[in-house]
Parts: structure tokens; C-alpha cells; sequence
């Protein structure tokens, strides 16, 4: 299952980051500091919703 975990990282934590710079860019921040922070955030949260995903999947075999 960490296999799992690790590959739906790569796709959900791309998506994440590149949503949450997009949000950070919407709103006005639009320089190095807040897009790294938001990009680092996506990533992070990514691990969790990671975890989540590839559980269910795991379980539905």
C-alpha cells in the first residue's frame, strides 16, 4: 500500500501545490515568499489525502 501511497503522491500533490498557488496568485500574492509557502503547503497536505486515497483503494480490492 505505501506503493500506492507514493504514486497517487506524485499526481495529488502536484494538483494540490499547483491549486494552492493558483488560490495564493488569485488573491494577490504574487511574489517568491507566498508561492513557495503555498506550493510547500499542497505538499504536505498532499501526504494525508495520499494516505486516504490509497486506503479506500487498497480496501476495494
Amino acid at each position: 500500500m505505501i506503493w500506492l501511497m507514493v504514486i497517487l503522491h506524485v499526481f495529488i500533490g502536484s494538483t494540490l501545490a499547483g491549486s494552492f498557488v493558483i488560490a495564493a496568485l488569485a488573491m494577490g500574492y504574487d511574489t517568491l515568499t507566498p508561492i513557495l509557502v503555498t506550493a510547500t503547503a499542497g505538499f504536505v497536505v498532499a501526504f494525508p489525502v495520499s494516505w486516504i486515497v490509497a486506503k479506500q483503494l487498497y480496501q476495494a480490492r
